[in-house]
């Protein structure tokens, strides 16, 4: 269940409104005392916001393996939120507290065997979670830890700059066609404004997850960098990005995105039902029970 006062943040003005009204930080007053870092956090996502630099570090830390559940993707909108409407606060990267993985997407959990009330209350979470990161004012960069399928692809996809390990046991890619699940159209158009339509289209019916120099090969992911230094390359990354004036920049990243966040705002309600009748059908609860008890044989 949500807390109660969280679900009314999910239905206020996208990033893109606020930001003609806030003052920018470069603009901010002289003589504030600034705090060299602070910290919040909540059980699943811990946030440091270094306010010399204007950088926060976003860390997903709900083991084993950063599911997107409910209650991950409320706190992940409660925490942009914070970030987006704090003046110190330019960019963000997004990481994983946990070893070896960024996220492995959607928790299927969330999918199978819940109520149509469920289902849509989640699938409204989803839509709202890429809305605020694909929408968002801040410089977005994916430091990408460990492998990342399905909607933790999707996370990293809507940040402006991705860089993973160069490991190949570690892989990216959006695999729902392998759990009998189709990418909505937002997931698709995320991923063919990245990759080109070819790549995309090829990669998303065959549901395949790219090593990481595969993904780099086709610009999935724009570096790769040795594990120690991961954090490094993202904060040097970050500021090349921060050096520019924030106004053009968020007003040129809003023109390259703005159509594909009017498509997902306009059809909203139309998603949420197309997802509860797809997922309600009985052969997909099927093919999604049968994935679980898969994934228990694993573990």
């Amino acid at each position: 269940s949500v807390p109660p006062g969280v679900l009314p943040l999910c239905h206020q003005p996208l990033a893109w409104g606020r930001a003609a009204q806030q003052p920018l930080s470069p603009l901010q007053p002289p003589g504030l005392p600034l705090a060299p870092c602070r910290a919040f956090s909540n059980n699943k996502i811990l946030v440091e916001l270094d306010e010399s630099s204007g950088v926060a570090t976003m860390k997903f830390k709900s083991p084993p393996v950063n599911s997107l559940s409910l209650d991950f993707l409320t706190e992940f909108c409660i925490s942009l939120e914070k970030l987006e409407n704090d003046r110190a606060c330019r960019g963000v990267i997004v990481t994983s507290a946990i070893p070896k993985v960024f996220s492995s997407g959607l928790d299927i959990t969330e999918m199978c065997g819940k109520s149509t009330e469920h289902y849509g209350e989640f699938w409204r979470a989803v839509q709202e979670a890429w809305l605020r990161l694909y929408g968002s004012n801040m410089v977005t960069v994916a430091a990408v830890n460990g492998s990342s399928p399905a909607g933790g692809c999707l996370l990293a996809l809507s940040c402006d700059y991705r860089i993973m390990v160069e490991s190949p046991k570690f892989s990216i890619g959006l695999n729902e066609t392998k759990l009998g699940i189709v990418a909505p159209f937002w997931f698709k158009d995320t991923f063919v404004n990245v990759v080109g339509h070819r790549v995309a289209e090829r990669s998303l019916q065959l549901g395949a997850l790219h090593p990481a120099p595969e993904a780099h090969k086709f610009g999935l992911v724009d570096e790769l960098v040795p594990e120690e230094k991961l954090q490094e390359k993202a904060a040097a990354v970050m500021a090349q990005w921060l050096a520019l004036p924030d106004y053009a920049r968020q007003l040129t990243k809003s023109m390259m995105r703005k159509a594909v966040l009017d498509r997902l705002v306009a059809h909203r309600e139309e998603d949420v039902q197309n997802f509860i009748s797809f997922i309600s059908k009985e052969s997909i609860q099927k093919s999604l029970r049968m994935y679980m008890e898969m994934l228990k044989k694993k573990s």
